[in-house]
């Protein structure tokens, strides 16, 4: 058996899971795994400087993803948007990863990509706003991807309450050549978004989004939701015209949120892709033990990854990944590995180990060390 010694003493690791790659995609929920980007270790890629991506390891990474049966949701913040990836890397990395979804199946199915305006910083005008949004989601309908209207830090900075919100969204929804999914994500993920749909009261903020909703339901395939609030889901999620889903993006919550009736868009999804496409099978088959009893050691792993500041989860996904042998380095773009602490990351390697997502646990092992050895631990 392989042992580790981490901070904190001597760690045996469990003997590797092997999970059954499911026969296609979960038939009971549509589930998206947001996907983070693989930094090119030869890059500069210090904080500021335009991302070097290393564009085979990211879309082998894609290719993993969509082998468990799971979509991929592309050029999100998993992917660091808003924390690194320029527009230059984000346009090229929704062109790639499009296309390599294109020898899997149907684009617009397998990914879906965010659609902003973080290319447009200086953006001041609600005009300009839309103008950013209707450029960025050109580029994702070229592609071939589906839409996800990322939540703007333009918009959020400007806007004078929800008047303005639906003003922007409804112009987007309008010209929408097909349904979108809307994306709220919480402050713990952007302290910039907080107030977002014109209120920093979530009730007022919910009836807003909701009325926007419902004026446009049609164009609205559903909607993203990360404010690590189950009550709240469940709540909006019984709200929702027929029709529009609502994506859970709760990174602590989401094993019962998905069996009462959510569908996901999950950072998480990207570091326990394959217990939780297990699980997912079970839960298709009924099996909602079985399905527990997966789900439940992935909990305390996401809520380690997810912890305060939340914002930097993007460091333990990419740990995983790394961790796993899809990348060689633990680089990210804009410095992003040094996000958390060493002794954070062998949290995080324990309680991978404890859920069975360590593929190959002598390679982990080995990693692990050298990490802690440049550590000097």
């Amino acid at each position: 058996m392989t042992r580790i010694v981490l901070p904190g003493g001597e760690h045996t690791l469990r003997e590797p899971v092997v999970w059954e790659r499911p026969a296609g995609p979960p038939k009971s929920r549509i589930v998206y795994a947001a996907a983070h980007v693989v930094a090119d270790p030869l890059g500069e890629n210090t904080p500021g400087s335009p991302a070097a991506v290393d564009w085979d390891a990211t879309l082998r990474f894609r290719r993993h993803l969509w082998s468990h049966g799971l979509r991929v949701a592309d050029a999100m913040d998993t992917a660091q948007r808003n924390m690194g990836l320029d527009w230059a890397a984000t346009s090229e990395l929704i062109r790639r990863s499009a296309a390599e979804a294109a020898a899997f199946g149907d684009p617009a199915v397998l990914v879906a990509c965010g659609a902003g305006t973080d290319h447009a910083p200086q953006a001041a005008t609600l005009d300009e706003v839309v103008a950013a949004y209707t450029e960025q989601t050109a580029t994702v309908r070229e592609a071939g991807a589906g839409v996800i209207l990322m939540a703007s830090r333009q918009l959020a900075r400007i806007a004078r309450g929800p008047e303005d919100y639906h003003a922007v969204y409804g112009k987007l929804l309008s010209q929408a050549d097909r349904p979108v999914v809307l994306h709220w994500l919480g402050e713990m993920f952007d302290p910039q978004l907080a107030g977002y749909w014109g209120s920093r009261d979530v009730a007022e903020a919910t009836a807003s989004f909701l009325e926007l909703i419902r004026e446009h339901a049609p164009a609205v395939d559903g909607v993203k939701v990360s404010l690590l609030d189950a009550e709240h889901e469940t709540g909006l999620r019984a709200a929702l015209p027929e029709g529009v889903k609502l994506y859970t993006g709760d990174d602590f919550n989401y094993p019962s949120l998905i069996a009462s009736g959510s569908h996901a868009l999950l950072g998480i999804f990207d570091a326990i892709a394959p217990a939780a496409a297990a699980a997912l099978a079970a839960l298709d088959a009924g099996d909602l033990a079985r399905y527990e009893e997966i789900m439940a050691p992935t909990v305390p792993l996401s809520r380690k990854i997810f912890e305060a500041p939340t914002y930097n989860y993007k460091t333990g996904i990419v740990f995983l990944a790394w961790l796993n042998g899809h990348q060689d380095a633990f680089a990210m773009v804009n410095g992003a590995q040094a996000a958390r602490s060493v002794t954070h990351l062998a949290e995080v390697f324990r309680l991978a180990d404890a859920a069975g997502l360590l593929a190959d646990p002598e390679l982990a092992a080995h990693r692990m060390r050298s990490l802690l050895a440049v550590n000097g631990l």
